[in-house]
């Protein structure tokens, strides 16, 4: 596996993550990995005690990890959210922007390649899980 790269200021955690039918069946676990078939909503009641979601990427063209990221996102989930697997480089800007702040890939990055993917592009177009303001907004107040 690639190094770990998170864009948070708070410890790793190192518990290791559950799946989501271990973690729906105990009440003590504060990671959990959820695989791309796994339903992002069934954390919702209990988002507030996980410090970790893992969300699995099998292929780096099975999107749902990113429908996943904003969910969780958008309930209000602040903890760590980490994208595992085959994560590229190209694709770390947009995880971004759905709420990943925390990267697991099996294989190594490119650090120059990826600085430069994100710092691509100063402006965006769309609202997302990160907060940033939308262009169109900033021209029209």
């Amino acid at each position: 596996m690639g190094d770990a790269l998170r864009f948070r200021d708070d410890q790793p955690h190192e518990e290791p993550a559950v799946t989501l039918d271990a973690f729906l069946g105990q009440t003590n676990a504060t990671a959990v990995r959820l695989e791309s078939d796994d339903d992002a909503r069934a954390l919702l009641s209990q988002i507030g005690q996980l410090a970790l979601i893992e969300i699995a990427f099998p292929k780096y063209r099975d999107g749902r990890g990113y429908s996943a990221a904003r969910i969780l996102r958008e309930a209000g989930y602040t903890g760590e959210l980490r994208a595992a697997g085959d994560v590229l480089v190209d694709q770390i800007p947009l995880m971004r922007r759905c709420g990943f702040d925390a990267f697991a890939p099996e294989a190594e990055l490119d650090r120059a390649a990826l600085e430069r993917a994100l710092a691509r592009y100063e402006h965006v177009y769309q609202k997302a899980a990160d907060g940033r303001q939308p262009i169109w907004a900033m021209r029209h107040g």
